[in-house]
């Protein structure tokens, strides 16, 4: 019986990382098409959101913006489009071929998500940083106040911890006890301007979590299965009058291996030959757009 679970979990696995590779092809496909986006943030938390997506979160496809009876989650760090537009279509949410409009003119798919596009799966406007804690914080108290005992996720990059805005929320949530929510932080140490140790350090992260009084986690965020487990373990978190946060470990530009590690992919597209050059290290999987 251990060996058959054993296998089933590769199983699972294996299908997840297809998805994600899938996603990242995606990704540099959609930021190369219009010369504009943020490929690095997005390749870094594809395996993240394809968890997610694809095994962990229950959602529905058909889209309701109430969200009763389900979970959900609310994309801070919206600079990540690409990631988040490509999960969304490949889970079901709206067409895969519309990824092809990524960034154009009168597309649902803007460089930032908004809610005015009415894009399934959207729930909140993330251009400006710093906002989504507290939104993914109103919302998980609006489910506790239904008796709804799903769960919300957030995700935010570690670079945005430099809006005070975080700070008030992380200060409220465990005040108000609000223990069903899970906020991850893609934590790959690269902003904008430059490494967050030079621009911003965040110092211990972990400790400053804990001082505010929430339940820490951490994981690798590009190994599919400590992803899965890390997931797991976060709501086994939940229920015990405190916030959650899951402190993950990422590499920026994940999978294309020039974009790795640096802020210089934070937000330029590849060339053709550099996108040559990362298809050929990005399998098609699934089928593109």
């Amino acid at each position: 019986m251990h060996k058959i679970k054993s296998n089933l979990f590769l199983l699972i696995m294996e299908n997840l990382e297809k998805i994600a590779t899938q996603i990242r092809r995606d990704i540099v496909r959609m930021v190369h098409g219009v010369q504009s986006g943020h490929p690095g943030g997005s390749l870094g938390c594809a395996d993240f959101l394809t968890a997610l997506y694809f095994k962990v979160m229950k959602h529905n496809t058909s889209f309701s913006m109430d969200g009763i009876g389900e979970d959900l989650f609310f994309l801070s760090n919206g600079h990540v489009s690409p990631v988040f537009y490509s999960c969304l279509a490949r889970s079901g949410y709206f067409p895969i071929e519309e990824l092809s409009t990524f960034r154009k003119l009168n597309s649902r798919l803007q460089g930032h998500p908004t809610t005015h596009e009415k894009l399934p799966g959207v729930r909140m406007s993330s251009g400006s940083l710093g906002q989504g804690l507290s939104v993914a914080i109103g919302a998980a108290l609006a489910k506790k106040m239904n008796n709804d005992d799903k769960i919300v996720y957030s995700l935010h990059g570690d670079g945005e911890l430099d809006e005070g805005q975080n700070w008030e929320a992380i200060m409220f949530a465990p005040h108000k006890k609000v223990d069903n929510l899970i906020a991850t932080i893609d934590f790959n140490g690269q902003q904008i301007d430059g490494s967050t140790n030079n621009v911003m350090n965040l110092g211990n992260l972990k400790s400053k979590f804990e001082s505010f009084d929430w339940l820490v986690t951490e994981m690798d965020g590009n190994n599919m299965s400590e992803v899965i487990v890390g997931l797991e373990k976060a709501k086994s978190m939940l229920g015990k009058e405190k916030p959650v946060v899951i402190i993950m470990k990422t590499i920026m530009g994940k999978g294309v291996d020039f974009m790795e590690g640096t802020h210089e992919w934070h937000g330029i597209a590849p060339n053709d030959d550099q996108l040559s050059k990362a298809l050929g290290q990005l399998p098609e999987t699934l089928g593109d757009y």
